[in-house]
């Protein structure tokens, strides 16, 4: 689940690392399948070992913690994973614990409930391969309005399936695409090509003021309770949520329709059939 707003929570609760020096890696003993880390766990330990971190970046889904090495350890946290300090939230889960010295943090691990998520070592050219521009579009919560409208208007694909194509713009997931819709009123199944410039222009505005807002609020927390920030807390945007999750229940902007799930691209959509009215 994490999306643009929890990961950039990680990214933010990761910053008492910098500075520390990596002491050793511990990948713990756990009885579930083992996620998947790249290079091989004994070449990230050798190749990390001994390193300082320099910064924690982060590029759409991922955070990146870059080594004085020029190394970055970047970890994908997919359907259920965290990027952390300690203490995680239990370690059944643990997947793998980078010790420090010399930080305001010991360590930071990756947990992952589901090991659906990846750890892996990359080279500054790997980075570049696998998340730059030809790979990913500009990052959702600050690209300018004229690339996003150019990069969506025109297009012969349905409004919410094209929000979650990261080669368009990155970071944008299942939940706050929904969210974003509602809040511009635009029916998810419509096509771009139908929407007009001007709405374009809102759905950039309510993009950029919704992942800001999620960002400031720490990321959602939903009711599986599985997304924790870096020091194991709850976000709160969760509380803010005007569709996503809610199916059935009354719409609180217009007060007049039920919130209606759908599915598109084998993803649940919820939408307002009464705000979000399909044009004929």
């Amino acid at each position: 689940m994490p999306e643009l707003p929890e990961v950039e929570t990680m990214r933010r609760g990761l910053f008492p690392i910098v500075g520390g020096k990596i002491r050793s890696v511990i990948e713990p003993d756990i009885p579930y399948r083992p996620i998947k880390i790249d290079p091989s766990f004994q070449e990230l330990e050798r190749r990390t070992v001994g390193c300082v971190v320099r910064e924690v970046n982060r590029i759409a889904k991922r955070v990146l913690v870059v080594l004085d090495s020029g190394d970055s350890i970047v970890m994908q946290p997919k359907m259920a994973g965290i990027a952390m300090l300690w203490p995680p939230p239990n370690e059944l889960h643990l997947r793998i614990v980078f010790e420090l010295e010399n930080a305001a943090s010991d360590r930071f691990v990756y947990w992952d409930r589901r090991g659906l998520g990846t750890v892996s070592l990359w080279t500054p050219k790997q980075v570049d391969l696998y998340l730059g521009p030809n790979q990913l579009g500009p990052d959702a919560s600050v690209v300018d309005q004229d690339t996003f409208v150019s990069r969506f208007a025109g297009l012969d694909r349905e409004v919410k399936v094209a929000l979650l194509d990261q080669k368009l713009v990155s970071g944008i997931g299942n939940l706050y695409a929904a969210e974003i819709l509602h809040a511009a009123r635009v029916h998810p199944s419509l096509r771009c090509a139908a929407i007009s410039k001007m709405k374009w222009k809102q759905i950039h505005a309510e993009t950029v003021r919704i992942l800001t807002q999620a960002i400031e609020q720490e990321g959602s927390t939903l009711s599986d309770g599985t997304y924790r920030n870096a020091i194991n807390g709850e976000g709160k945007y969760q509380n803010q949520h005007l569709v996503y999750d809610r199916a059935g229940e009354p719409c609180r902007t217009c007060t007049k329709g039920s919130i209606v799930r759908m599915v598109q691209g084998q993803r649940s959509t919820f939408f307002c059939p009464v705000c979000q009215r399909k044009k004929r």
